[in-house]
């Protein structure tokens, strides 16, 4: 007997491609943060060597974009705003953010509508990390 296909929309992890995929995402994103000196203030916030940040990102990227929630099976709720808490997070670091961000979609993800709907999610998240007004 033939089991019926649904018609369940692909979730954002399964349309990059599953854990190759967001790993990929993930991946690049920190090279560009290590590579570009427009992203020098954001990197030097991040402790050396970013091995472990590399992973948690990818874990953390893993169940937001619908995958398995690999942070939340290791660390617990993600709760994002106060992990970042104990650093200052302003527009200038939110813009450098997005930076490495908008060029790692640009260069892994191939659907244009997959990629506008991340550029909007990763947006409005890196607005909402948002905790010191620039001075």
């Amino acid at each position: 007997m033939r089991k019926q296909q649904t018609n369940t929309p692909l979730t954002p992890y399964q349309q990059l491609g599953g854990e190759p995929g967001v790993r990929q995402l993930a991946e690049r994103f920190y090279d560009i943060m290590e590579s570009d000196p427009a992203a020098a203030d954001l990197l030097a916030i991040h402790a050396q060597p970013l091995t472990g940040i590399r992973q948690k990102f990818f874990e953390f990227l893993s169940g937001w974009l619908g995958g398995p929630a690999l942070f939340e099976q290791k660390y617990g709720h993600p709760r994002l705003r106060a992990r970042h808490m104990p650093f200052r997070i302003d527009t200038k670091l939110r813009d450098q953010w997005l930076l490495c961000m908008y060029q790692a979609l640009d260069e892994q993800v191939t659907d244009p509508l997959l990629k506008m709907q991340l550029r909007s999610q990763f947006t409005a998240l890196a607005h909402h990390m948002i905790n010191s007004i620039d001075t």
